[in-house]
């Protein structure tokens, strides 16, 4: 028996037992309670800042985004024992909603199984079964919404679609969780002021950790719906009416060859148009919620961010580097390894030592990172990077400068060489192509997507 079906076995049954919101001056508080019977219970915990004329008493449409978040946080503390009984004891799903948590949780968890060589199917790896009911009866009458709310992380692409809706003149309010040194910096770089920033703090229950040190099961979770709910939220509180999200189209692309295992899954197009499908029919906000940078690949959002370069000095996407405070990039994660490569045809090799804080490319330890990113291994590294075609692009274009420049290759471009994968006759094409790429599969309004046409134009 293996420990998955042996934790199964010994933990026939997850609850989600209740949420709770507790309302202050200044403050929304939900508090969360899920439990492995016989085993743990978790309390994890929401603090969402409001203006003190606004409330949510009795409002049956929060009641159901509160709910909702918390069937989103559920599945990471689902996955220690994955329970193939999963009882919701608080709130209401019908028979498609359950198909839908059900997706999104098989989905997004595919790294999570593939990693932990776990072989199961959408049907029966869990059982959704729910039993509570909403306790609110009605929903208060809002004003009118007006605005948009973009999250930021701190990374090239927030900053991107910020900047180009800030210059367009769009109303925007920013969102965080737990505000890290990057994401304040890229507000402010935006000359927008930290008021502008909306900041929720997530507090997650650490004593997961603890049954994971004990060896109940570890790994990815779609953080990203996580976001994608609480943006909800944030965006509700404040009468906002667009979420604008950064997710590309590079993004829809598989992190393992001939399998549909994303790490990315839940800033894929099809999350994307899931979530609003499920917004418009279940929570019926009138909030859109859509990305503004899905017509592009990740070449594109590069070339375009490093036209601004008073973000160079603050960005930040390193998620082991998040965990430092300032938050900083680690320099020896594929993370890291990949944003190094995509502005390596845009930016000088010796500005790019000075961002990262070390010679990446000339760095043996990354050869592993660079095989991967270029396809040439079963899978890509499970973190947040651009596809194969367009990191083979930007190394070719790297190279190409460089030699015409008579300056020496690094140690990962002429790996990149002695293999024969460098092949100068058809950059110019492949670059001309993916520059003028733009994805018809997104959901921006019209409005928005003359605005990213425009600034494409001005800057490709």
């Amino acid at each position: 028996m293996t420990s998955f079906e042996q934790f199964r076995n010994d933990n026939p049954a997850f609850v989600y037992k209740s949420f709770d919101i507790d309302e202050t001056e200044d403050f929304i508080n939900i508090s969360y309670r899920f439990v492995f019977p016989n085993l743990a219970e978790f309390s994890p915990s929401w603090n969402f800042p409001k203006d003190k004329d606004f409330s949510v008493r009795n409002d049956l449409t929060f009641e159901k985004l509160a709910f909702s978040l918390g069937m989103a946080e559920a599945v990471s503390y689902w996955k220690a024992c994955c329970s193939p009984e999963f009882h919701v004891e608080c709130g209401e799903l019908d028979e498609n909603q359950i198909n839908w948590w059900k997706k999104l949780y098989f989905l997004g968890l595919g790294e999570f199984f593939y990693v932990n060589n776990i072989s199961t199917d959408e049907n029966s790896f869990m059982h959704i079964i729910p039993t509570g009911k909403f306790i609110c009866t009605e929903t208060p009458k809002r004003n009118s919404l007006n605005g948009c709310l973009v999250p930021v992380g701190g990374g090239k692409d927030s900053a991107l679609t910020l900047e180009t809706l800030n210059n367009a003149g769009m109303d925007c309010k920013c969102y965080a969780i737990n505000k890290r040194n990057s994401i304040s910096e890229t507000v402010t770089t935006a000359g927008l002021s930290e008021n502008a920033l909306i900041t929720a703090k997530r507090n997650f229950d650490r004593s997961l950790v603890e049954l994971n040190k004990k060896g109940y099961l570890n790994g990815h979770t779609p953080f990203s719906a996580i976001v994608a709910f609480s943006a909800e939220i944030t965006a509700y509180i404040n009468r906002l009416k667009y979420i604008v999200l950064s997710n590309e189209d590079s993004a829809n692309e598989s992190t393992v060859v001939g399998q549909n295992v994303n790490h990315q899954y839940s800033k894929s197009f099809e999350f994307e148009r899931d979530f609003h499908d499920y917004e418009e029919k279940y929570l019926q906000t009138g909030i859109y919620y859509f990305s503004f940078l899905r017509p592009l690949a990740e070449f594109q959002i590069a070339k375009m961010f490093v036209s601004h370069k008073k973000y160079l000095p603050v960005f930040r996407s390193c998620n082991l580097g998040s965990k430092v405070s300032p938050d900083i990039w680690c320099g020896e994660c594929p993370k890291c390894l990949f944003v190094n490569l995509i502005l390596s045809p845009f930016v000088p090799l010796d500005e790019l030592k000075n961002i990262f804080g070390r010679d990446m490319l000339n760095d043996e330890n990354m050869l592993g990172y660079f095989t991967e990113l270029i396809g040439k291994s079963e899978h890509k590294p499970f973190e947040c990077v651009g596809s194969v075609d367009e990191v083979n692009l930007a190394v070719s274009l790297a190279i190409r400068q460089l030699e015409n420049d008579n300056q020496p290759l690094p140690l990962l471009f002429e790996e990149y060489k002695n293999k024969g994968l460098y092949q100068p006759e058809l950059i110019d094409g492949k670059n001309n192509a993916c520059c003028k790429s733009f994805n018809k599969q997104n959901l921006l309004p019209e409005e928005f997507e003359n605005i990213l046409t425009k600034e494409m134009e001005r800057l490709l």
